[in-house]
């Protein structure tokens, strides 16, 4: 059914489609993106762009996919004003923006998730997020956190460079051009695609451009690098389902970061990167001048790297601008989880032992009929924002709405959480707001590392019956999402929220810091019309979508609520 819904949303789209001949022609990485710093205006809005070859409209940060790389040095402060100038009324047209990775400690505000921590932005509006990242460095992004408006193209780099960095011995070039984004691309709009049991991507594009199978042999992106350096390649998976396999022909690459927290260097071929992970590889530049493939294969369905799908070229200077000749081989030392090992301050907190923390935790992840559950609940987003109702009084856990979604967890304890998959599909990439977080176990493995394991913020919880542990301590005050990163699944249910306070004034605090213009957030938005909000004749569209192909309705959409 996913592979049929795939197909024919493309072929839904195809006479709009661009046509584009091959030219893969060399130019800076990310030339679709200009780089800002970190106090800036950034401006959403819609427009068409044709990134595999297909001209869609689209919901744009700085009016390119991806958006405008957000640049900063260790200690800067953030003042992002994002302005909603969006129009396109076939999509969502009020937003809100993550900065994902970033803790946020002591501006939950600042957070950027719809009905948790903000209400969204409407159209014409803007919202300053203040905030700083402390002593926080290396790989972050930002997207969309209102629904599945990332689908749509709300997504960038966010990077942290730190002038004193204990591994910059392993590398010559890390700026703007060693940045490389890994993301899906669907050929119909998200509000379009929410109402459908499951949701295949059309394409995969590298830094913004890709090939989809039967489209033209549109514009690749061009990794450019000379012979004899060393490149800190930073890679953002900014997808909204699949992860990646991650390859360049003939070279190896050592891993120095994961998710923002620097690894032991660590030497592979290739990679898996799920939606919400990054990762830092130094590639070295020794093989003859040439052409190489770069390959990112989603775990999709009979996908490949025909005609250069899922595909990207590095070029060495001095070698033909044309597509490489370059074979893939079988990965020999691939990344495994297990094998990182954190750089600063190893080793997860608390007693190293499993069940021996403070608080400890046990999440069971269910599905029905496509909607998903933990512990028996379903995520329905709140009409109020979970920060909103602990600032206006409420006292515990069992006050928060929604109903059995929200954890209060008591300040300054070690928790220990075990989350393990009960349904058919995975893995799911599960990430954390406000931390980081200590992988005492990975999933699929059946050992405990509590001595030196991978610190990151995005961990997978593996095929049916695989579970992962992972280690935080509740210092950040405030409530926190932690939530299956593949936005189908959170739009349907798979997340829960994070509260943490020792008593609601640990958060209600924050009132001295929270903006009159968040205060505002809710009060305009809840005064929209329908058709302010956007989308309202997406469910009429994914109908014909359905019929025309003559799929079961029942069957591939959600009921109309």
């Amino acid at each position: 059914m996913m592979l049929i819904l795939s197909f024919l949303l493309l072929l839904l789209h195809l006479t709009h489609a661009a046509s584009i001949i091959s030219r893969s022609h060399s130019y800076p990485l990310n030339s679709r993106s200009i780089t800002v710093g970190p106090e800036t205006d950034l401006i959403i809005t819609n427009g068409f762009i044709a990134p595999d070859g297909l001209k869609r409209s689209a919901t744009l940060a700085g009016g390119t996919f991806p958006g405008p790389i957000i640049a900063a040095q260790k200690g800067d402060r953030f003042a992002i004003n994002v302005v909603n100038k969006l129009t396109d009324d076939s999509m969502f047209k009020s937003t809100s923006v993550h900065w994902h990775g970033i803790f946020q400690n002591g501006t939950n505000y600042a957070d950027g998730v719809a009905f948790v921590t903000q209400c969204p932005i409407v159209q014409n509006d803007s919202f300053l997020y203040s905030f700083e990242a402390q002593n926080q460095t290396g790989t972050y992004w930002y997207h969309s956190h209102y629904s599945t408006q990332q689908c749509d193209g709300l997504r960038g780099a966010l990077i942290i460079y730190d002038p004193e960095d204990p591994l910059s011995y392993l590398y010559d070039v890390d700026d703007e051009t060693t940045v490389i984004t890994l993301a899906d691309w669907y050929h119909a709009v998200a509000p379009v695609l929410n109402h459908f049991v499951s949701v295949i991507n059309n394409s995969t594009l590298i830094n913004g451009l890709g090939r989809y199978q039967g489209g033209p042999n549109s514009e690749l992106a061009v990794v450019n690098v000379e012979y004899g350096k060393r490149y800190r390649l930073r890679l953002i998976a900014m997808s909204c389902a699949p992860s990646f396999a991650f390859s360049i022909d003939n070279h190896n690459l050592t891993v120095i970061e994961a998710d923002g927290e620097l690894t032991e260097p660590l030497l592979v071929d290739s990679l898996p990167i799920l939606a919400g992970q990054r990762y830092s590889a130094v590639l070295n530049a020794n093989q003859p001048v040439d052409n190489y493939w770069i390959r990112a294969l989603p775990n999709t369905p009979n996908d490949g790297f025909n005609a250069g799908q899922n595909s990207a070229i590095l070029r060495y200077k001095g070698a033909p601008i044309a597509e490489p000749t370059t074979n893939q081989t079988d990965s020999i030392i691939p990344l495994v989880e297990t094998n990182l090992h954190a750089l600063i301050n190893p080793g997860a907190p608390g007693v190293p032992e499993y069940g021996k923390a403070d608080i400890n935790l046990m999440m069971v992840v269910n599905k029905t009929n496509g909607i998903f559950y933990i512990n028996g609940f379903a995520f329905n987003p709140p009409s109020v924002p979970v920060l909103l109702q602990i600032l206006s009084g409420a006292q515990n856990a069992t006050d928060l709405l929604p109903n059995g979604s929200v954890y209060a967890l008591e300040t300054n304890k070690v928790v220990e959480l075990t989350m393990i998959n009960g349904e058919n599909f995975g893995p799911h990439p599960i990430h954390l707001h406000g931390h980081s977080f200590d992988v005492v176990q990975s999933t699929g493995n059946s050992s405990f590392n509590y001595f030196n394991p991978v610190r990151r913020d995005v961990v997978a919880v593996g095929l049916q019956g695989q579970q992962m542990v992972i280690r935080w301590v509740t210092d950040n005050s405030g409530p926190w999402l932690l939530h299956c990163h593949i936005d189908w699944h959170l739009k349907n249910g798979f997340a829960v929220v994070m509260a943490e306070f020792t008593s609601p004034s640990d958060t209600q605090k924050q009132p001295n810091i929270i903006p009159n213009a968040w205060q505002n957030l809710c009060p305009i938005f809840n005064s929209l019309s329908p058709d302010q909000l956007g989308a309202q004749s997406s469910y009429q569209e994914a109908e014909k979508v359905a019929i025309a192909y003559g799929e079961n309705i029942t069957q591939v959409l959600f009921p109309n609520t």
